[in-house]
């Protein structure tokens, strides 16, 4: 897959600003609803509204959209308030409403994403149209899945892409709704660095009062835009009320949002950029160096497990480890997400290398 600079061009066709702001409620209720909402963002930094039309739920009985219907509502609105439209597509069908709706934005969704089969067939609804698609993560976190997904729609002649960050589900509970892995979308952004990247703050934290902060950190990161969930009496809408903001409120995040400059070509800053670097690099060689010599001795503690017969995992061994690693890493400015997640990985490594001895 060859994404060009061309890949680029329609955030400046369609003039959108930069970051991009996509934002609209979780779901399409009411004409009224949605011309409210519009009409609230006429004249402010967003340039699309989204709205969700279909919306698949985990369990049969919720709220499941308000279907067709809706995009006439969503032609309205663009009619009215010059606003360009976003909905999700999760099938052929609703491709062919989209585009005869003249929908301007399709994004698909995680759950759909996860399946190669429902995104040909999205593809080959929509090949060699000039409509925006947005792919978002598939659930699991899964790089070559979520690339799949695009390249289906780059094969099929669909050259205006761009990618949504929403975050990955997890069994184990933390702050997040779905846990950033925000090296999955760096890797997706270093292979493809002409490919729009968008955050998802709401369905990232599922909370309204976190979406600054993770809005925040992706632009620090030099995401191209974002798309927020916005409704005008969030605490009753009819999905997803706990992660909606009100217009006012999206208002003052993107008021108060900080867009960084990608570098400085200042000699001063390049050169003590360099210097903290080179730092860095040597801390890097030592952490190495730190652990290798650990999984030698991991290799000797599996040496002897073998000659007693003891299984490899010892849980009550971890979880003291684990335990103590998050008590030190806080007092050293360390958060605790990190160290489970760096330790897991020793751990699992530490496994790897007593079952070869074992095993070997």
């Amino acid at each position: 897959m060859n994404i060009t600079c061309e890949n680029r061009k329609w955030l400046d066709d369609f003039k959108l600003m930069h970051p991009l702001v996509i934002a609209g409620p979780c779901s399409a209720e009411t004409e009224d609803q949605v011309m409210k909402i519009a009409h609230e963002l006429k004249d402010s930094k967003v340039s699309v509204l989204r709205a969700g039309i279909w919306k698949p739920r985990t369990r049969p009985g919720g709220f499941e959209g308000v279907g067709a219907i809706g995009l006439k509502w969503l032609q309205k609105a663009k009619a009215e308030t010059g606003l360009l439209m976003a909905i999700e597509v999760a099938t052929a069908a609703h491709v062919k409403l989209a585009l005869e709706y003249d929908i301007d934005i399709l994004w698909i969704g995680a759950r759909t994403t996860v399946n190669p089969f429902a995104v040909q067939e999205i593809a080959d609804a929509l090949q060699n149209t000039d409509k925006i698609v947005l792919v978002k993560n598939p659930v699991n976190p899964d790089l070559a899945l979520w690339i799949g997904g695009v390249e289906r729609l780059y094969n099929a002649g669909i050259k205006k892409l761009g990618v949504i960050h929403r975050g990955f589900s997890t069994y184990e509970k933390t702050k997040y709704r779905n846990n950033p892995e925000w090296q999955i979308a760096i890797d997706l952004k270093n292979r493809f660095p002409n490919l729009p990247l968008i955050i998802d703050p709401s369905h990232m934290t599922g909370n309204r009062d976190m979406i600054f902060q993770v809005t925040q950190e992706a632009l620090d990161l030099n995401y191209d835009g974002m798309i927020i969930e916005t409704h005008i009496d969030p605490d009753n809408a009819w999905s997803d009320a706990a992660q909606q903001v009100t217009p006012t409120r999206l208002k003052q995040i993107i008021f108060d949002l900080t867009i960084r400059k990608e570098t400085d070509d200042a000699y001063e800053y390049q050169s003590k950029l360099a210097k903290l670097r080179g730092k860095i690099d040597e801390f890097d060689a030592k952490l190495l160096d730190i652990i290798g010599k650990r999984m030698k001795v991991t290799e000797d503690i599996g040496a002897l497990k073998k000659e007693k017969n003891v299984a490899v995992l010892q849980n009550k061994r971890w979880n003291e480890i684990l335990e103590k690693m998050v008590n030190e890493g806080s007092q050293k400015g360390l958060s605790e997400e990190f160290i489970i997640q760096f330790f897991k990985a020793i751990h699992q490594e530490s496994i790897s290398h007593q079952e070869k001895i074992i095993n070997g």
